[in-house]
């Protein structure tokens, strides 16, 4: 793990990836959105918890089922994109930790009321939604992440009567630069970060 990536490499996942508001007609396969996932499992959680749960949204029905809770922001283009993903985060994640994480008991850390594991699961969760944007990267995808919804709404549609709560949405596709906003500018290091 010693070798820096091409700058071709480093400017897909980084640089000159953007934030896409529309796609072209061009389908995701449900192979592409496994092998997605086979990609962005492998990216560090506490615990090895992986709390983060993904539903892949691609049918017309089930985008109908998603409208109602979407703003008015987010309606169209989320109802064009060829996926969109509801990144959530499960709150009884700790019930896997036997198989995840075997070589202590670490499911008796997070054993108690749902509201002690909220913070370690919305925390590992948003990790792996940001795995989930580089892996899509990685792979040839362009993402469009987004809040901009009812959280209620997506849970009661597609998490009822689970221990699982959305976290935030990214349409996934390829994107149609014609939608895509200027540039705008990041912190500085010096304005971001410093070193101690």
């Amino acid at each position: 793990m010693s070798d820096v990536l091409a700058d071709a490499a480093l400017d897909q996942l980084f640089r000159t990836a953007r934030t896409q508001n529309a796609f072209q007609d061009r389908p995701v396969e449900d192979s592409q959105l496994r092998a997605l996932y086979d990609l962005l499992k492998w990216g560090p959680t506490a615990a090895n918890s992986t709390p983060a749960r993904f539903v892949f949204v691609k049918s017309a029905e089930a985008k109908q089922k998603l409208a109602p809770a979407l703003s008015e922001g987010n309606l169209a283009k989320t109802l064009a994109a060829p996926v969109t993903v509801i990144v959530g985060y499960d709150e009884d994640f700790h019930e896997k930790l036997p198989y995840l994480f075997p070589h202590t008991d670490a499911k008796s850390w997070f054993d108690g009321p749902r509201e002690g594991r909220h913070e370690a699961a919305f925390r590992n969760g948003s990790l792996q939604g940001a795995y989930l944007m580089l892996a899509a990267r990685a792979l040839g995808l362009d993402a469009g992440p987004m809040s901009g919804f009812d959280n209620a709404k997506v849970d009661a549609a597609f998490f009822a009567g689970t221990a699982i709560k959305s976290n935030f949405l990214v349409n996934l596709g390829y994107g149609d630069p014609s939608g895509v906003f200027p540039r705008l500018p990041r912190l500085s290091f010096d304005e971001a970060a410093r070193i101690v």
